[in-house]
């Protein structure tokens, strides 16, 4: 499974700046380093909509607060 994550600077600013932290934190709790790579991106050209995370393909959009960002990882890497 990969997560990708935009690093370009309005995603960062935005609030994948503390995404990062949040997915980084999440792996570590889990024990889901082995099983996860965290991939940073440039740019997706969506910035009006980011900050922007991928998770196995499917994008998720204004993921702006560590709650949207937390229930997100659990519903893709927890429930699975």
């Amino acid at each position: 499974m990969k997560i990708t994550i935009c690093m370009g600077s309005s995603c960062f600013v935005r609030g994948n700046k503390e995404n990062l932290k949040i997915i980084q934190a999440f792996l570590k709790e889990y024990n889901l380093n082995t099983e996860i790579t965290l991939d940073g991106v440039l740019c997706k050209n969506n910035c009006s909509h980011g900050p922007n995370v991928c998770i196995d393909g499917e994008w998720f959009s204004e993921v702006d607060s560590k709650s949207k960002m937390r229930a997100i990882l659990e519903e893709k890497l927890l429930e699975r």
